[in-house]
């Protein structure tokens, strides 16, 4: 090789690691002036959530296929963590949410969600399990299974699943119906409700449906359909899940203790053959709660956060949602707990967006499902 040729091989060689973590810009607009997006990771096999470690430690990102990895703060891509449970990566299954135990840094527990099989058929449904993240940040150790769904009854569809610890240390599942629609209502199977459980696994005497026959006692709150968006308001301490309506109808609510949400009974969607509901007696039906905010035409909703950094002050009181179909990271200006004013951001970038979390640094963290899905970070220019 002459000397001409080995200089410039030898200089892009050297030049290949850094390449290989840059962080490609894009400067796009919203209404409280321009954003910055930068692809902090590329490469990741549908990344469904994440989690911040402590102490700048980077992210544990989950991917559908069944990896779950640490992501640096630059945006080096670890290798797959041992420990982690088999999952059933069919159809919408898969490794799913991702949670650290609100003591992590006395007890190093990882509470991680995912789709399993094992019922009639092959059917599969939701479980959730939590094992301790290793010194060495290279596994999980002793995971145990602390939830099922019962009975399974998906044949790929509609796992829900999203964690939420509350300021009491009770975690939330949110599920979905694994569309079989009746299932919501019938309050002896886990299909399409929130449970609430002690942090081990175990059910807090005081669930609403602790001790009456025939009912589970994990229920918190029913007639949910497919909920793929979950997180605790910071400013009320209260739960706030969201839900893939059908053809239309997708929603938000703030499950109550026993209160019935009306899936399928009372929905804004219809079927995506165009036809109506089979069980749907319309939009408001006595007895059930009205949705806390709802969408007529479906962006295919999943992740939530809320905004309570205050890093970026236009964003103060607002909580951040991904959308798949309409390809948007959603933000909903609130008053209170109402929603009084509608974003639609990052639409230029034509990327399904799975999940949202706000970092601890104030900066939006933002993972697309795809084949080949990014970890972006988004922040306003100040």
């Amino acid at each position: 090789m002459s000397l001409r040729t080995w200089i410039p091989t030898l200089l892009t060689a050297a030049l290949l690691p850094l390449l290989a973590h840059a962080a490609p810009e894009r400067q796009l607009k919203s209404e409280e002036g321009s954003i910055t997006v930068s692809t902090l990771a590329e490469g990741l096999r549908h990344p469904w959530a994440l989690a911040f470690l402590p102490e700048g430690k980077g992210m544990l990102v989950t991917e559908r296929v069944g990896n779950l990895r640490i992501v640096s703060p630059e945006g080096k891509v670890g290798a797959p963590l041992g420990g982690v449970p088999q999952v059933w990566a069919e159809g919408q299954g898969g490794l799913l949410d991702v949670m650290l135990s609100p003591d992590f840094k006395q007890d190093r527990m990882v509470y991680l969600s995912y789709a399993e099989q094992g019922g009639e058929d092959g059917k599969a449904g939701t479980a959730v399990g939590r094992g301790r993240l290793s010194s060495d940040l290279a596994k999980l150790e002793d995971f145990t299974v602390i939830f099922r769904q019962q009975p399974k009854l998906s044949n790929g569809i509609h796992f829900g699943s999203r964690l939420v610890f509350d300021r009491e240390g009770y975690l939330f599942i949110a599920l979905g119906e694994n569309n079989q629609r009746p299932t919501a209502q019938d309050l002896d199977k886990l299909q399409g409700k929130v449970v609430r459980l002690l942090p081990d696994g175990g059910v807090p005497k005081d669930n609403p449906f602790v001790g009456q026959a025939n009912v589970r006692p994990e229920i918190w709150s029913f007639g949910h359909r497919n909920q793929q968006g979950a997180a605790l308001n910071p400013w009320t301490g209260e739960l706030w899940t969201h839900e893939h309506g059908p053809r239309g109808g997708d929603e938000i609510n703030l499950p109550q203790a026993g209160k019935n949400y009306g899936w399928p009974l009372a929905t804004h969607g219809i079927n995506y053959s165009l036809l109506p509901i089979p069980e749907a007696e319309g939009e408001h039906v006595e007895g059930m709660v009205d949705p806390h905010h709802v969408w007529e035409k479906s962006p295919a909703i999943s992740g939530m956060a809320f905004y309570d950094n205050p890093r970026f002050k236009a964003w103060d009181h607002s909580v951040f949602i991904g959308a798949l179909a309409s390809q948007e990271l959603i933000r909903l200006q609130l008053d209170g707990d109402k929603v009084v004013h509608e974003e639609r951001m990052l639409g230029e970038l034509n990327a399904r967006i799975r999940d949202v979390r706000v970092g601890p640094d104030g900066y939006l963290y933002v993972l697309t499902d795809a084949e080949d899905g990014a970890l972006l970070k988004v922040g306003l220019d100040l």
